[in-house]
Parts: structure tokens; sequence; C-alpha cells
């Protein structure tokens, strides 16, 4: 009876257990069917609102990050800093950076960016102290006074003083150094009162004298020891030259074996006691091409911040905008010299007759630079230049009226002859494109009043031998005048002569009325009166006609990318590029603002 009790209440809390699972069961289904598949179609206006905030979220995130940016912008401002690498290609060869003896453009370069001299020139073509403070002159014009800066130091620490100023002119004077500038020099006294004075004394009153005085200053304490005639071979000009300019000598490098394809990289770095102040430039490089076509591939290929010296920008660089062309007016004049001394243009009339057959405005128009034109002995804007005193200007009419009045008959074959003979001209000049461009415009110009020009285009070599023995009826060439309006050594008689130390009287021009009045503008100190001793030249120089002037050349450089501070302006010399280096700039970074 027992055991069946047991039985059914086992099988009761059975039936209960299995009841219960199944509730469980309906409640587990009714429970998915309302918060699981009841829900499956909220799920799409879910992620609608959740791609909402997320979308909100990245939306702040890109404000925040322009508002950012916006605000560097206005807090900061992009500027030059210092620092950069400056690397300047030149083509030919280095030899001496020594400035008694630098002559050609890498030497010069070099020189000039290593040494200081006297007096140099500024932005606006003045004459400035660099060394010097500045100088007095005597009534007579025949004493200079200099005095120097104080603190100036060498580039190795030594003071600078005026025993170095003395050194530096004895040497130049001294005939064992061979130094180019010793014919400027020759009469002139040094003396040295103290250490910050010193006096010049010349032979007689010289007005242009202070424009000599540019040249680079050299150290006696290291060259003093060194023979004079020792002095081109020594090691301090191309491997321990110390001077005083904006940089120092760091090193030199020559890559390559062949003297055809070489390049040499003279590296300079900034002079931290400068007395202009420290370059901004961490280093400059200057490399010297064996040829023009290594230069222009290595500035191709980016190794270069700029090039010097070359005619004209090349066409594989005229439509990059990242190439900049600086042109640098020279005071210059490039000028058809006729050969006065040759019978067929020792006639005055006949020359004007030359001049007015030529429309130099057509030949500037031709250049791919802007400049102005050359129509007297002086520049436009020097001291004593007076517009009315220009050559003739371009009338075909009158001059062909002229060249009949002279005798000169038209040919069947168009060209004039005159007792039988042709009327040709043969001339002489380089062979850079500038100089190609001028002749064509003047054979064509001429041609069509019939007369032949015959030009030969030769080497620098060929044809400094041919204007040293005046082998020429007409020589186109350019001709350094300078601020100053002393023009003596182009148009006095005196420099025409055969043993003459320098033959510059191009056009073998002799006029005792121009001699006269050039050695009297030359010695007489007061600008006003110099402008009324000049003018008798500039009056015969008008009627005589001994050259043709054209225009003013440029010296052009050509930069890629930033140059701060390096501005386009009238230069004397292509040195004269450097006059601010030490304020030079590649580099620009973002500065925030004060």
């Amino acid at each position: 009876m027992r055991l069946r009790l047991i039985r059914l209440r086992f099988r009761r809390r059975l039936r209960k257990g299995q009841q219960q699972v199944e509730e469980f069961g309906q409640q587990a289904e009714q429970s998915i069917e309302q918060h699981i598949f009841k829900r499956v179609n909220r799920l799409a206006p879910v992620r609608r609102f959740i791609a909402s905030w997320l979308a909100l979220i990245l939306l702040i995130i890109i404000g925040l990050l322009f508002q950012n940016a916006n605000l560097t912008t206005y807090f900061q401002t992009l500027k030059p800093v210092p620092g950069g690498i400056y690397n300047e290609g030149l083509t030919g060869t280095f030899t001496n950076a020594n400035p008694l003896f630098a002559v050609n453009d890498v030497d010069s370069s070099v020189s000039h960016l290593l040494f200081a001299g006297l007096f140099s020139y500024n932005e606006q073509n003045d004459l400035v102290g660099d060394l010097a403070s500045g100088y007095t002159v005597n009534d007579k014009g025949s004493v200079y006074t200099v005095t120097l800066k104080p603190d100036l130091y060498w580039q190795d620490g030594k003071p600078l003083t005026s025993k170095d100023v003395l050194y530096t002119y004895k040497t130049i004077q001294n005939p064992d150094a061979q130094s180019p500038l010793r014919s400027a020099w020759q009469g002139i006294e040094v003396t040295t009162p103290d250490d910050k004075t010193i006096v010049f004394t010349l032979p007689g009153p010289l007005a242009p004298f202070p424009y000599s005085m540019t040249n680079g200053i050299v150290p006696e304490h290291i060259l003093g020891p060194v023979a004079v005639a020792d002095l081109r071979s020594s090691d301090f000009n191309t491997a321990h030259p110390v001077g005083a300019g904006p940089f120092s000598w760091a090193s030199v490098a020559v890559n390559g074996n062949d003297p055809a394809t070489q390049e040499v990289q003279i590296s300079l770095e900034p002079y931290a006691r400068y007395h202009k102040g420290k370059p901004m430039l961490q280093q400059f490089n200057v490399h010297a091409f064996a040829s023009k076509d290594k230069l222009l591939q290595s500035f191709k290929k980016g190794q270069l911040t700029a090039v010097a010296g070359l005619d004209s920008l090349p066409a594989q660089f005229k439509d990059d905008t990242a190439y900049q062309s600086h042109n640098f007016t020279l005071t210059a004049a490039s000028m058809f010299f006729f050969n006065n001394s040759r019978p067929i243009l020792n006639d005055p009339k006949l020359r004007q007759a030359l001049v007015q057959a030529t429309d130099v405005s057509r030949i500037i128009g031709q250049l791919d630079y802007t400049t102005l034109p050359v129509r007297a002995p002086l520049l436009r804007g020097q001291l004593a230049y007076d517009p009315k005193f220009q050559q003739a200007g371009y009338d075909a009419a009158a001059a062909r009226t002229a060249l009949d009045a002279s005798g000169w008959v038209v040919g069947k074959d168009g060209i004039r002859t005159k007792d039988g003979k042709p009327f040709v001209i043969h001339s002489i000049s380089s062979t850079n494109a500038e100089d190609r461009m001028v002749i064509s415009q003047l054979e064509y110009q001429w041609l069509k009043l019939g007369i032949k020009l015959e030009n030969q285009a030769l080497s620098s070599t060929e044809l400094e031998n041919s204007m040293n023995s005046y082998d020429y009826d007409a020589l186109l060439y350019g001709i350094s005048i300078g601020v100053d309006p002393d023009v003596f050594a182009y148009w006095d008689s005196s420099q025409a002569d055969l043993r003459a130390a320098s033959r510059t009287n191009l056009s073998v021009y002799k006029n005792a009325t121009a001699d006269s009045a050039l050695e009297a503008g030359r010695t007489r100190i007061n600008p006003a009166l110099r402008t009324i001793k000049y003018r008798p030249f500039l009056q015969v120089w008008q009627q005589d006609n001994p050259a043709l002037g054209l225009y003013q050349p440029r010296f052009l450089y050509i930069t890629h990318g930033y140059v701060g501070g390096l501005t386009d302006h009238t230069i004397n010399r292509s040195t004269d590029r450097y006059g601010n280096v030490q304020n030079w700039e590649i580099r620009l970074a973002r500065v925030t603002n004060n």
C-alpha cells in the first residue's frame, strides 16, 4: 500500500514538471515573438538614427579641424627663415680667389664672396663705404683720406687695419706681382698715419678716383712673408684664402678627370663676424662647369639654385614659371665702333649717314629684355649727360640723301659704289646670340640703302687679338662705363696709340677738343664744373659720330625657386649682384605672429 502511494506522488510531480516546462516554452515563444520578431521592422529607423549621430559627430570633427587650420593661418605667416644651401653655377674654370689676380667670371665671383673692399655699391648703385666709413678729399682733388670702420676682423680672427690696405695697394703697384690692377695704381702714394687711416696722394687731381677703391683687400699678416714674385703660386689663392667678406672658405672639390667635362665646387660658409651682419644662408657653393651643356643639365635636374652669365634664357626653361630671369641693367654701352682710321669710314658725314640709317628702336625691340637706348658717350642719368647732344635719330631719307651727295651711287646689284669700289664694311663681333641678332639687323637695315655689311663672328681670344691690332672697319662691342662720367679711356686720342698700355679707344677717335674736355672733366672735383667741362666733348662727339650707340646691355641671372632679397637693379659689373648677398634667403616657414 505504501509503495503504491509513493508511485502516485512521483507521477503527480512528473506531470507537474512537464506542465511547467510547457508553460516556460510557451512564455519563451511569446517573449521571442514580442521582443524580437515584432521589432525586426523597427531596425531600419534605428540604423538611420545611429547614422545621423555618427554623421553629426564627423561633421563636428571636420569643422574643428578646419577652424584649427584657419586659426593657424591667421596667427602664423609664411616668412623667410635663415638656412639653406645655395648652389650657383657658372661656366669657366677656377684658378685664383685672390682679388689681386682674379679676372675670369668664376674667380671674380668667388673672390667677391670672400673678400671686401674699401667701398662698394648699394642697390641704388651709389658708391658707399664697405670696410671704409667714408673719405675726404683736399681742395685740389689730389689727396684722398680714407677712414676704416671700427671692429673689423679677418676670417681667422685677426684685426683688419690700415696696414692691410697699405700692403694690398703696394703689392698691386709692384711689377713682380703682375696684378692686372697695376696700371690704375701707378704713381699713387699710399701712407698710413694710424691703424684706421689711409692717405692716397695722386700725381694730380682725379675726380673718379674713389670708384677705383672697390677691389678686395688682402691680409698682410698672411701674405706679407711671401715673396711678391711667388704670390701667384701661393696656396692662399686656391686652398686657404682668408678674407673679410660675407663668406669664408670651406673647401674645394674637383669632380671628373677630363678638363672638358669636369666640375669644380667651391664651398663657402657664412662669416659670423661679417661687418654687415652674418649671412642668412647656411652655405654658398659656387659650381664651375667646363661646358654650358653640363651647366644646364645640372640646373634642369634641380642641383643648382641659380646660373649666372648666360646670354639668354634657354628655351627649355621659358615655359616653366619656377624659373625666374633677373635682368641686371649694366652701366655699360653696347656700341658699333667705326674705325675712324679706315678710309671708308674716315668721313664724319658718312658715319652720320650710317647712324641715321639705323633704327635702334627696332634692334632694342628684338631683345628679350627691357633696357635703355644709348645715344651718346655718356649714359642717361649720369653726371654731365645732356639730351641735347645725342646722336642723330633714325632717318632713312636723310641717310640716303647724304650717301648720294657723297658720291656713293647705287649699282644694279643694289650696292653703292664710289670710284669703282663697293660700299662694303668689314666688321667683327663675338659669337653670342645677342650680337648675332644685332648684326643681322644692321645688315638688313643698311642693305636697303645700298650698304653691305660683312661680319666675322670671332671667339673671345680671336676678338681680343683683332681689337688690340685694330684689324677691323667696325666692331660690335660693349664697354663698361660705370657710375662716374669719366670716359677718357674710350675716347681720348692717347688711348688709340699702339704704344699705349691699354688701347681702349676702339674707334681710333682723335679730336683735340675732345681730348682737352675729357682731361678737364676728370680733373675737376666740383660736379657743376665737371658738367661744364664735359660739354665740348659731347658736342664734338655728336658732330663726329665716331660710333653708333645702341643700348645698355644686361647681366642675366636665372634662379629656380624662391630667393628672398635678390632684386633686379642697375649694376656696374657682374659681381655687383652680390651687393646684399648677406640678406639672401631661400627657405620659407610658417612663423607665429607676435
